[in-house]
């Protein structure tokens, strides 16, 4: 049940500290808490960071940008990695039938604000994770105490101030943005006005810990291949034409630029003699017969992808790779998506905690979920039909819907509406008739689909209420 808070959202700010102490209790010095949080090599560096600009942080986030901005392969990773993680975007599920309204009613008017239906902002929010590794967004309020923007900062000049025990050393001021050219502070955060996801940070609990660009440890790779691809087409130019070589022994340089010009001149003509009045002679050098040999190339490009999160297959590099091979490297690929889903969500799922407790409403810790509606994981027909697996074991619809990335509460909503209209044919009533007469009876075959999978078969009762022929 929600729970409201004894202030009213006027005074929400005076004690969001203590709002914020409880709602991430890792961020605070533990009672029963001991030792420091920091690895033996990266206390040294936090101290050096707390006091500048963390260099080699935006020099890695500058080398993405790079990257992305000169080379076609590294911006299509981003790309799609960004599409996939936000295809279907945004669902709340609420765990409670109680609390359903106000949070949905709630959810819908912070969405609007933060523009978090619309594909362009998750798109950006995504790319921006995926080249910077971590997503920080600023919360913005309004006179009323309403969160009316989630703006995402530039991760490379935010630096979070923490103790050598990796925690906030002050909530009240977490987060700095630090000017590139003089290290001066542009603007200082609350904890709770920045809501922060981070991407393979070193150290989850450890605050000051930053996430990683999704492609920083293939940049060293990316260097080494863009140089060879270069020397590879230098070489091309070079070696690859017919080349003459001309010899007029005894010639000074007057005679030999005279005849160099005579020569070069002559070349557009069809048919070009060469008439010698002194020992010499014209030989024909070779192009390069090794052109060909790119294994070099081959291999550094097989090591940029092997570090991506997504298989050189996706992107036109199929040359010798088998189809069950793609398949299951796919599946890796999904993982990492799916990761990389829960990770963004979770910064949204904070954004409107804070949004509620303005609000005067404090939710439970498994009150609801927000996710993307999509896992790219399954594709649609696997989705389907473990849903109507779910079924035939006899689970809520609630759940069906909710494991298939849909919100219960809108699908409810829009039968009830649908049965409203009269329709000459309308839907069975919610639960009613599995193999009784309403739903759709649902079997399922162990080991009768391919690859060893059960087989789901669907059949509509008829108007007997399968009883069978009378």
């Amino acid at each position: 049940m929600l729970k409201k808070l004894s202030n009213l959202p006027a005074a929400a700010s005076a004690r969001l500290a203590n709002m914020w102490r409880d709602f991430f209790p890792a961020a605070n010095s533990l009672r029963g808490e001991t030792g420091d949080r920091l690895a033996s090599d990266k206390a040294m560096e936090r101290l050096y960071r707390s006091m500048w600009l963390d260099t080699e942080r935006r020099a890695m986030v500058q080398t993405m940008r790079e990257m992305d901005r000169k080379d076609g392969r590294v911006k299509q990773i981003h790309n799609r990695l960004a599409r996939d993680c936000i295809r279907g975007g945004l669902v709340l599920q609420v765990n409670e039938r109680a609390s359903s309204e106000t949070l949905k009613r709630e959810w819908r008017a912070l969405q609007g604000r933060l523009q978090l239906e619309m594909s362009e902002k998750l798109r950006s929010d995504a790319r921006g994770f995926v080249m910077e590794g971590n997503l920080p967004l600023q919360l913005v309020l309004n006179e009323r105490q309403d969160v009316v923007a989630a703006i995402r900062m530039p991760s490379d000049t935010i630096q979070p101030i923490t103790d050598m025990g990796g925690r906030f050393k002050n909530p009240a001021t977490a987060w700095e943005q630090r000017d590139v050219m003089t290290g001066a502070t542009l603007s200082t955060w609350a904890a709770w006005q920045m809501s922060v996801a981070r991407l393979d940070p070193d150290n989850f609990d450890d605050l000051g810990s930053m996430g990683r660009p999704f492609l920083d440890s293939c940049a060293h790779v990316w260097r080494k291949l863009t140089m060879t691809e270069e020397d590879l087409v230098m070489r091309r130019r070079m070696r690859a034409p017919l080349r003459m070589a001309h010899v007029l022994e005894g010639a000074d340089d007057t005679a030999l630029d005279a005849y160099r010009k005579q020569v070069e001149g002559e070349q557009g003509s069809i048919t070009t003699d060469y008439y010698l009045n002194r020992k010499g002679g014209v030989q024909a050098v070779q192009g390069d017969a090794t052109l060909g040999d790119i294994g070099d190339v081959v291999h550094l490009l097989d090591t940029f992808y092997a570090g991506s999160p997504a298989p050189k297959g996706l992107f036109g590099y199929t040359d010798g790779m088998a189809r069950d091979i793609l398949e299951d490297l796919k599946r890796s690929y999904y993982d990492e998506v799916d990761a990389m889903q829960d990770a963004m969500a979770s910064s949204y799922a904070v954004a409107f905690r804070i949004h509620l407790l303005f609000k005067g409403i404090d939710p439970g810790v498994d009150e609801f979920t927000l996710r993307y509606a999509q896992r790219r994981t399954e594709t649609p027909n696997q989705v389907s039909d473990l849903a109507l697996k779910y079924m035939s074991l006899g689970l809520p619809d609630d759940m069906v819907y909710a494991d298939m990335g849909l919100d219960p509460d809108y699908v409810r909503a829009k039968r009830i509406e649908q049965a409203e209209r009269k329709d000459p044919y309308p839907p069975a009533a919610q639960g009613a008739g599995r193999g009784q007469g309403g739903m759709p009876r649902v079997s399922v075959t162990p080991g009768n689909a391919p690859k060893g999978e059960s087989a789901t078969a669907v059949s509509q009762v008829g108007g007997n209420g399968g009883k069978g022929r009378s």
